[in-house]
């Protein structure tokens, strides 16, 4: 047990990634695949921890300028281990020796083997939390609660790659809840190389050079209190041709930087610094007529998409 919970505080240092070259689109989805395998042996085989919750955050969501990197559900009822593994580490400020603040209060992480942690947290402080040892899958774990950084009844769970060193997007590796709704575009904007933000229906020319797209955009479950989340992909083009693409199925965690996928690995900073929109790319436009076209799709492959005519100057 503590040699398993010195590993894990070794992993939690390591929050980013120095090498940013552009990895082969093909041999990042086979290391997914293959991670989803050593958890499991197929997606039908990991459950979410709730069977009943109304989820109101999901991973890659905009978190004043940072990215969420899990789900966060609200509930008041029990949590269960989405699948067998050791207990790796436990949190619980209702005990003198852990009563330092946690922004994730009360919490649990399992260890399922070849380096993948499931991480439970913001459980009831009226409980202790006791468990040790090995979880079975649908395990009771505690009840959800209001604890650490969180203003809401309920509880977070997320993925952590120790081999990979990268947070995973539990609906990559769990059937995501039910959706037939398309994701929404709330507006595209372009920005200058000095800041200026351009709405590209309210200009009738732009100059050329160069522009950052920002796109606030995002996806919506039916339920009782409809829940603004974040899309799983968002792609800019220009006369056809990809000018940047975003997708929020890991983020790379080495070194203090976290990394987003966005045409290669690039600092999180640079995705997310306007809240609550998204900078997807950057495009050099020229003299004459161009199209830009933005392209929003979900996790369960509903899309929206939107198209500009500009006239650059």
């Amino acid at each position: 047990m503590r040699e398993k919970a010195e590993s894990w505080s070794r992993c939690v240092k390591n929050t980013g990634v120095k090498n940013t070259g552009v990895k082969n689109a093909g041999v990042k989805a086979a290391a997914l695949m293959g991670m989803i395998l050593r958890l499991g042996g197929g997606l039908s085989a990991i459950d979410w921890p709730v069977t009943d919750a109304a989820i109101y955050a999901n991973f890659g969501e905009n978190d004043q300028g940072r990215p969420f990197l899990g789900a966060a559900f609200e509930s008041e009822g029990p949590i269960y281990a989405c699948e067998t593994g050791d207990v790796l580490f436990t949190h619980d400020p209702a005990r003198r020796s852990s009563r330092l603040p946690s922004p994730l209060g009360a919490w649990v992480a399992l260890d399922h083997g070849d380096g993948i942690i499931s991480i439970y947290s913001r459980f009831d402080d009226a409980q202790n939390v006791s468990i040790s040892g090995v979880v079975e899958k649908g395990q009771y774990l505690a009840s959800a609660g209001q604890t650490g950084w969180s203003e809401r009844q309920g509880f977070s769970f997320s993925f952590f790659d120790r081999k990979e060193r990268r947070w995973v997007n539990p609906s990559m590796l769990i059937t995501p809840q039910e959706d037939t709704a398309a994701p929404v575009i709330a507006s595209v904007e372009l920005k200058d190389s000095g800041g200026k933000a351009i709405n590209p229906l309210q200009v009738r020319s732009i100059s050329q050079g160069r522009y950052v797209v920002s796109v606030t955009a995002w996806d919506t479950l039916r339920t009782e209190q409809e829940q603004l989340l974040a899309p799983y992909r968002i792609r800019s083009s220009i006369n056809g041709l990809e000018a940047g693409e975003l997708k929020f199925d890991t983020f790379s965690a080495r070194d203090g930087i976290l990394m987003v996928y966005c045409n290669g690995l690039v600092p999180v900073q640079r995705i997310y610094g306007a809240y609550p929109a998204y900078e997807t790319g950057e495009v050099w436009l020229t003299r004459g007529q161009a199209t830009l076209e933005i392209l929003v799709q979900d996790i369960s492959g509903n899309s929206k998409s939107a198209t500009y005519k500009l006239q650059i100057e």
